[in-house]
């Protein structure tokens, strides 16, 4: 992954969210990861992992998906059964990702799923807005992974926030934690992205996380830049090929030109926000000498008239 520092920033990586837009097809899954890698850039691919009758009550489980039209199955269990892939097919997944040079990782929902995930050793595991106070899975990620946990802290109180760090601190593992502000909704409007909330989690964690990153659940690509200037170094937005198939994540994801164009702006922007190494720089040399102007009226070069422009 791009470790390259611009300035005192250290350029964000981007995180594609592929989670289960892949509808439960590994081909489907392959392709997206060659898209996310080849076209849009990106440094990391991520997925999802459920053991859906543990992460689901009886009662979930059997009632129906609230909107029809996206549902895989007669229930909300059957749905979620229908697009989870193995833990084989996630070693595949994996080992593709190795061949393109795109890092692999998933969220985990529940134990299972994240002895299952451990074992593939990825270089970092996410924990979701949803289990961030499930302090069973989180203890069986500080004491059994070694690699950096990524934590969103969507739908979560200020509380609830403080007891997750105190955890990590007593567990000796908020070093090896990236906190992500986010806001859980599919899709967010701008105004309740509340993107100062990366700065009051960089003033607080700063310096005793890992970093701070930040999840977008938003449509287009105007927000992610700014996302960066206040202190996110990294960018994780949700990947789809096709923004109108069936499923409730596709309407709050971007197609692989979007994405492209989040790393690519996410680049230039680390590449300019940089302090100079000079008061004149060199690229202004041949402009200041054709153009200004000294007290006497003289240009730069010493040239008494005015050239023509």
């Amino acid at each position: 992954m791009n470790e390259e520092l611009c300035g005192n920033l250290r350029r964000p990586k981007v995180i594609a969210e592929i989670g289960c837009n892949h509808r439960g097809d590994f081909e489907t899954a392959k392709e997206m990861v060659m898209i996310a890698s080849q076209f849009c850039k990106a440094d990391v691919v991520k997925f999802q992992k459920r053991n859906p009758s543990e992460s689901l009550t009886k009662l979930e489980y059997k009632t129906p998906h609230v909107n029809s039209m996206n549902s895989y199955g007669d229930t909300y269990g059957e749905h979620r059964e229908r697009l989870e892939l193995t833990l084989d097919e996630h070693r595949k997944l994996q080992d593709i990702c190795g061949s393109y040079k795109i890092e692999y990782s998933a969220s985990v929902w529940d134990l299972t799923s994240a002895k299952e995930i451990i074992s593939l050793q990825p270089t970092l595991i996410k924990v979701p807005s949803a289990c961030n106070t499930y302090f069973d899975l989180l203890a069986l990620l500080c004491d059994n992974y070694g690699g950096d946990i990524h934590i969103s802290l969507g739908m979560t109180n200020r509380k609830e926030e403080e007891d997750i760090v105190e955890f990590l601190l007593k567990k000796k593992r908020l070093k090896d934690v990236v906190l992500y502000h986010c806001t859980s909704g599919y899709p967010v409007p701008f105004e309740d992205l509340y993107l100062m909330e990366i700065s009051r989690l960089v003033k607080l964690y700063g310096d005793k996380a890992k970093s701070i990153g930040f999840s977008g659940h938003h449509l287009g690509i105007a927000i992610d830049v700014a996302a960066f200037t206040l202190g996110a170094t990294w960018i994780e937005r949700h990947f789809t090929l096709d923004r109108t198939w069936k499923g409730t994540d596709h309407a709050a994801s971007l197609e692989s030109d979007g994405l492209r164009k989040v790393v690519r702006n996410i680049n230039h922007a680390a590449h300019a926000i940089q302090s100079p190494k000079e008061e004149i720089l060199e690229i202004e040399i041949p402009t200041r000498k054709k153009l200004k102007w000294d007290r006497d009226g003289q240009t730069f070069d010493g040239n008494q008239t005015a050239l023509s422009q």
